[in-house]
């Protein structure tokens, strides 16, 4: 008997991937710590091994290690990039033909083959250099964009009504929301009670039932048809997925073809500024003053991921009052704030109290996409979805790889100088979104298809 639920399998890898990313992050900065010098951290310590006065030798050394670990955090980035973005590619284009449960296995694969490398790696304490060959490797399975884009097809397979695509959409952003946050929450605890070494077998195990679920038990949400069991080409996906692309603008008319243009814009600058500040967030919260430990770093964790549900919360009770523009306006704007208040924050409340501004984080993404999806035809959206994913690839390893270079370069000087540029960088979605609120295009969007969709099957030569 097979389900056709896929939330099992987004709550699973969520749970594994919200825990393994503050576990990675942190055994790289103990191994680095420990390794540059003569300071010891200890594993069960309960105040960070960091130096608050700026006249010790401890603190110039954690400055160091700051900037170590931000450049070895670019380094796997970068090694990540091309792989990412070739999987992502050929992964959701063949999922069309094939399936989505492909992509699906192979990136749970890639996830379970990591994780059980970072197992053997923290028990052998072989050189967490090595960590660099995984993620490029690891890359060609797939990444966490590459699984949630075919999560997200798969839902659009199997929702033929918009309404109940709608609703399936919002569930998922609310599992995302209380896994995510629950899962933060306690990640400070794994690390404390259990160590790295457990903590990253809990993950594999995880990562193995939801393997088993979707081999075994998730249903085929893509009818194979006779034509296409023939195998096809990288070359070929890559070509049919560029043409797809480019039928999406082409066959658009030109209003609609610059709301599209402009609606997608406005998404990847947002998107880009958002997920290269959040890694960010860790180191800055490691180094002085605020010198957290990792019970710390798990409560921060914890309240960033309830932005997910935080999010479809206010899209819920603020769409009734409010358009889409507004909402994704607002969203913005607050995480414009809780960006400068970051740069400045000094104490553990104040660094706790700013990430009430980006309660609403989400926001400007979700109702982007939806504003997206209303501009192009139903038979359209895989396309759409495959263009968003592939850029979102390669946005976020870009964006990743540009903030923690920043922040190498700026830590000596200014650690919150990063935070306020990306404060400065949101003015460009937000303009974006001005242009078309302006142009009166929000409300337009189904009306322009409506009217292209007329002009289709009106008869040759009639206006």
């Amino acid at each position: 008997m097979k389900l056709f639920l896929v939330e099992p399998a987004i709550c699973l890898s969520a749970f594994a991937m919200t825990l393994i990313s503050p576990l990675t992050t942190q055994y790289v900065y103990r191994r680095i710590w420990e390794e540059s010098g003569n300071y010891s951290m200890a594993p069960a310590s309960n105040v960070s091994d960091c130096a608050r006065n700026k006249s010790s030798p401890t603190f110039a050394f954690q400055e160091e290690v700051q900037k170590k670990m931000s450049l070895f955090s670019l380094q796997m980035d970068i090694s990540g990039l091309i792989p990412g973005l070739v999987s992502t590619f050929v992964l959701l284009s063949h999922s069309d033909r094939r399936g989505r449960k492909f992509p699906l296995i192979l990136c749970s694969a890639g996830a379970l083959a990591t994780s059980v490398w970072l197992s053997l790696l923290s028990y052998f304490a072989l050189p967490f250099q090595l960590l660099i060959a995984s993620t490029f490797f690891g890359a060609f399975c797939g990444n966490s964009i590459t699984f949630f884009g075919a999560c997200f097809a798969y839902i659009i397979d199997r929702c033929k009504e918009e309404k109940h695509r709608t609703v399936r959409i919002a569930i998922i952003d609310f599992l995302l929301g209380l896994v995510t946050g629950l899962t933060g929450l306690s990640s400070g605890y794994f690390i404390r009670e259990l160590g790295f070494v457990w903590s990253f077998v809990i993950t594999a195990v995880v990562l193995t039932v939801n393997l088993v679920y979707i081999l075994f038990l998730l249903g085929e949400s893509v009818e194979e048809s006779p034509l296409q069991n023939d195998s096809i080409s990288c070359y070929e996906g890559f070509k049919d997925l560029f043409y797809r692309t480019y039928m999406l603008f082409k066959n658009a008319s030109g209003e609609r073809r610059s709301l599209l243009s402009l609606l997608l814009f406005t998404t990847m600058t947002y998107f880009f500024v958002t997920v290269g500040i959040s890694p960010i967030f860790i180191l800055y919260e490691l180094d002085s003053p605020l010198c957290w430990n990792e019970v710390l770093i798990g409560y921060g964790s914890a309240l960033g991921s309830a932005s997910f549900l935080t999010s479809f919360l206010g899209i819920w009770i603020f769409s009734y009052c409010m358009e889409d523009v507004y909402l994704a306006i607002m969203g913005t704007l607050t995480t414009m704030a809780g960006m400068a208040m970051t740069a400045f924050a000094r104490t553990t409340w104040m660094m706790l109290l700013v990430r009430l501004p980006f309660l609403f984080t989400f926001v400007p993404l979700s109702v982007l996409r939806s504003m997206m999806s209303k501009v192009v035809h139903s038979t359209e959206l895989g396309a759409l979805v495959a263009c968003t994913a592939f850029l979102e690839t390669l946005g976020g390893i870009a964006a990743v790889s540009t903030f923690t270079g920043i922040y190498s370069a700026t830590v000596a000087w200014s650690p919150g100088f990063v935070f306020l540029l990306s404060a400065g960088l949101l003015l460009i979605p937000l303009a974006g979104l001005c242009v078309v609120r302006c142009a009166s295009w929000g409300r337009r969007g189904d009306l322009l298809l409506i009217q292209e969709g007329a002009s289709e099957d009106a008869p040759d030569g009639c206006c």
